[in-house]
């Protein structure tokens, strides 16, 4: 009987366990995603959208499911995050966004984000970085300003 039990208990870990690891990777890709989204509202110069998705992103950062980050690391995004969430000024937006895509690089640069390739790119002008999922430089510091101001620097897998 015991063997029974255990063949099952052995069984059901096996088919299980896949699932666990799925969302792990998921809640990164989310996470990210949320991250984007942040920087395309500021690529169009929308401060409403970029409050919005700011707020989008510390909600996902604080759901509990992503067990990979210190939590050093979730503070600063959620201060960053949230001093973009709290301001409906572009300008004072794009200055908090210098510092939650720093916080958001090294914290790429440490953990797997996406299955798909994740550029840095640097802007010349501002003297900060950001994360994209393309090459193409759509620049979240100056907006239809300076759109295609910058260059990537980095492409991290």
């Amino acid at each position: 009987m015991k063997k029974i039990l255990f063949m099952i208990a052995l069984i059901a870990a096996v088919f299980v366990q896949p699932g666990f690891a799925q969302q792990n990777t998921e809640q990164p890709t989310s996470l990210l995603s949320s991250y984007y989204g942040v920087k395309d509202a500021l690529v169009a110069d929308n401060p409403k959208l970029a409050a919005v998705k700011a707020s989008e992103f510390v909600k996902t950062l604080n759901s509990g499911v992503l067990k990979t980050i210190a939590p050093a690391t979730q503070k600063a995004l959620t201060e960053d995050a949230d001093k973009i969430a709290a301001s409906n000024d572009l300008k004072s937006q794009r200055d908090y966004f210098s510092a939650f895509s720093a916080h958001m690089i090294a914290f790429a640069k440490t953990s797997k984000l996406s299955d798909e390739p994740v550029y840095e790119l640097y802007c010349p002008m501002k003297k900060s970085s950001w994360l994209s999922s393309r090459q193409a430089v759509k620049n979240p510091y100056y907006g239809s300003a300076m759109l295609t101001c910058g260059k990537v620097t980095e492409t991290l897998k």
